[in-house]
């Protein structure tokens, strides 16, 4: 165990972590960000152009921004350990952490702000697995050159997979876009899409909408060849050729360690206003909670509560004998 006892243990380094480290280093408290990665899924966002005060800016360059802003404040910073448990001593709280060389440390802390955001969800279809990093992706931006002058196939309804087939359009020489939903379940198939998007994708020649499509298999033996897909009205089942798939069906909360702390049925962190969990001296924010806004803006927002809340927290904290 880390020897010293830390005022703060932050649980990742994407908005919500940093904005919680750039505020817990103000307050000169002994703060330290525990995290598999930098960034997490802002890092692997596309185009953000909803970040206030910046017209736009790539989700990359937008996550090393919140690290040199919490760097700059001399936040420590233990990049690659993934949390698997936190665990109570009185009114302390134990870090537990390992990283994929199975090297472990943990850390005792008075207060802790879980910032571990979420992952994609998978299909969970035949020929997923076997080709995931041959053609199936989950990360456009990550992949998404590889297929330049090729033809792919995104998988989704939501915003995160508008945004992947406008990338594809700028690389690929053919873009499916597969809805589960149709033209009358609202905003051409896409009811949780910005309409900014879907006016996008529409006017975008290389990009073709599937409608009333449920993916049924990934075809492909050592890489993608394309899907298969049944009609929801006709149950006609239907094949797409293609080089690469990617997958933009939502994602899960990183919340699998939390057993303190109460969640809902979807696995998100329950807080309150104040980013308070139901556990004494364990804060939230950021899409690990249930609150029901994706957004890095509100991530970051979040990140900032939960530290002044932490803080507050703090200031009445008394050893338990």
């Amino acid at each position: 165990m880390d020897e010293q006892c830390y005022d703060v243990v932050i649980i990742g380094a994407a908005a919500a972590g940093s904005a919680a480290g750039v505020y817990c280093a103000r307050r000169n408290l002994n703060t330290i960000i525990v995290s598999m990665d930098i960034g997490g899924e802002v890092a692997l966002s596309g185009e953000v152009e909803n970040w206030p005060g910046i017209i736009n800016i790539t989700g990359f360059e937008l996550a090393q921004n919140f690290n040199k802003h919490v760097l700059s404040y001399n936040v420590p910073i233990d990049q690659g350990f993934k949390v698997e448990a936190i665990k109570q001593e009185k009114n302390y709280h134990i870090v537990e952490a390992k990283n994929l060389s199975g090297e472990e440390r943990s850390y005792k802390t008075k207060a802790v702000i879980i910032a571990s955001g979420i992952h994609p969800r998978e299909l969970g279809l035949p020929g997923e697995k076997e080709l995931k990093g041959r053609g199936v992706t989950y990360c456009t931006v990550c992949d998404g050159p590889l297929f330049k002058g090729k033809t792919t196939i995104t998988i989704g309804a939501g915003s995160a997979a508008l945004e992947s087939a406008l990338m594809m359009g700028e690389i690929a020489e053919k873009v499916y876009l597969v809805t589960k939903y149709g033209p009358e379940d609202g905003k051409d198939g896409f009811p949780k899409g910005e309409d900014v998007l879907i006016e996008k994708v529409k006017a975008n020649a290389k990009i073709e909408i599937i409608h009333n499509a449920i993916t049924t298999k990934i075809n492909g033996e050592q890489k993608v060849a394309g899907i298969t897909y049944k009609d929801k009205k006709t149950d006609a089942e239907s094949t797409i050729e293609a080089d690469g798939v990617m997958v933009h069906i939502g994602a899960i909360p990183n919340s699998d360690y939390i057993e303190c702390a109460s969640k809902n049925a979807a696995g998100e962190v329950e807080v309150d206003m104040l980013c308070k969990t139901s556990c004494t001296g364990i804060f939230a924010a950021g899409d690990v909670t249930n609150i029901p806004y994706k957004q890095i803006s509100i991530s970051a927002g979040q990140g900032a509560t939960a530290a002044l809340s932490a803080i507050d927290y703090l200031n009445r904290w008394e050893e338990q004998k």
